[in-house]
């Protein structure tokens, strides 16, 4: 039975908003007057499952619509100094986590920036943290790292490969050479195919290529031969990301691409680009990502990242527990992202939260529905009662009943994995996905609102 209209629905909503990867996000968080200790803020939480993230903030060259914590390249020495600041770190939170309750990671990650910055000795250094220090047997879970092409080379590719690296994300956003100019990223596609073949030969077991719609002078059939280049390495996985113009970065400087004719440029790509993945074998399980039906699987069955906790290492990372959401300072100006590396370089004690969030119980009911309403597959409505004791159709009926107005929310789905016994399942429909990059910041609570456009770039 579809639920009552109990808000006033807006004739027009613009599809692309903001990309919302994490909740809250972290332009929320602030300085943490309490700083509280490590070992307090972790006691008592489950870490039987945990998500293990480090943060490499070193690119060759800086897109120009990246918005990401990094810095171009590293004088003489930097890369070896931060990846003695990580260590220094990653003890002091292994020891922070204690023996008292079991801790076992069940997924990790190299993210950045670009991991394969790092010399294929540091990528050995960098392993040895997250297993030594960490103790993550990272040959035994799920193992994701990026990169770019060039940096792609093989010693790097065979010492990933080697320490149990299971996927591969290669950002190339276009095969079109005018396309990769005008995001100012500049490559040359063959380049990008001779890193495409060093991945394959190293024998990952999961590639992702990630493409992007709506860049400057782009067309649909454009679009469709970065796609087709892409489908020709047969990927495991595809992301399709909608260009965004963000302050401080490349793209800002060169004058931002606002407008209605620009949203609907990307939403007809959009539709254009998921059309031709599902059309070749591949499955819709965001509005980003798309997989090969034939592809490994990728991340145990017992991680949920609506409730298990993460670590995060680095001075770009962020880390989660059930109540708190904290991390480094944040910035993408260059001159603030090289002071905030310094200033953890020299960090000596890492035994506190210094910057974050605290997260109440109606914020932890927001990021659970807003993470799993955006994935394909919908929640369960018995999950989220199992963990709140409550019905979301309950506790945000204007957001819900809004959504199925505008025809973004199938109220009448079911659980597909229940089989008979199947349960009432919120899902989003085609349309909804399309439109994630406004359905997640409707889901934002006022406090996080107000944090967010009180935040100042830097």
């Amino acid at each position: 039975m579809n639920s009552p209209v109990t808000a006033p629905v807006p004739a027009t909503v613009r599809p692309y908003q903001s990309y919302v990867y994490a909740y809250p996000h972290k332009t929320a968080y602030r300085p943490l007057p309490d700083r509280p200790a490590l070992r307090d803020i972790w006691r008592g939480e489950p870490k039987d499952a945990l998500s293990l993230y480090l943060h490499v903030p070193f690119c060759e060259v800086r897109c120009g619509f990246c918005n990401l914590f990094t810095r171009t390249g590293a004088p003489d020495g930097l890369t070896g100094r931060y990846l003695d600041a990580l260590d220094r770190q990653a003890a002091a939170v292994r020891e922070a986590l204690g023996d008292a309750d079991p801790v076992r990671f069940a997924t990790a990650a190299f993210g950045g920036g670009t991991p394969t910055f790092l010399t294929a000795a540091e990528l050995h250094r960098l392993c040895d943290i997250a297993e030594r220090r960490m103790g993550a047997d990272l040959r035994a879970i799920p193992l994701s790292v990026e990169a770019s092409p060039a940096p792609a080379t093989a010693d790097r590719l065979a010492v990933l490969a080697e320490r149990g690296t299971t996927r591969l994300s290669l950002g190339v956003q276009s095969f079109v050479e005018e396309e990769a100019r005008a995001a100012v990223r500049p490559q040359r596609r063959a380049d990008v195919e001779a890193a495409l073949g060093r991945i394959r030969d190293a024998g990952i077991p999961v590639l992702n290529i990630d493409l992007i719609y709506g860049i400057d002078g782009q067309t649909t059939a454009t679009w469709l031969r970065s796609l087709d280049a892409a489908l020709a390495w047969r990927p495991e996985e595809l992301y399709l990301y909608p260009l965004y113009v963000r302050p401080l970065t490349g793209l800002a400087r060169h004058g931002a691409r606002t407008g209605q004719d620009w949203d609907a440029q990307r939403l007809s790509l959009y539709r254009t680009g998921r059309d031709h993945l599902l059309a070749h074998g591949y499955e819709q399980v965001s509005m980003r990502m798309f997989r090969r039906a034939d592809a490994p699987p990728q991340g145990p069955a017992d991680y949920a990242c609506q409730t298990d906790g993460m670590i995060g290492l680095g001075c770009g990372a962020r880390s989660y527990t059930s109540a708190l959401h904290y991390s480094f300072e944040y910035a993408v100006g260059a001159r603030e992202v090289r002071a905030i590396i310094d200033a953890y370089i020299a960090t000596g004690d890492f035994t506190r939260a210094r910057h974050g969030r605290y997260l109440n119980e109606d914020e932890a009911r927001r990021r659970h529905l807003l993470q799993s309403l955006l994935q394909a597959q919908g929640m369960p409505v018995a999950e989220y009662r199992a963990r709140f004791g409550t019905d979301p159709r309950d506790d945000f009926p204007a957001e819900l009943a809004e959504f199925a107005a505008r025809g973004w929310l199938d109220t009448d789905a079911r659980d597909r994995a229940a089989g008979d016994g199947a349960g009432p399942v919120l899902r989003l429909t085609p349309e909804g996905l399309a439109y994630s990059d406004a359905l997640g910041p409707a889901l934002f609570s006022p406090e996080v609102r107000a944090a967010m456009a009180a935040y100042e770039p830097r």
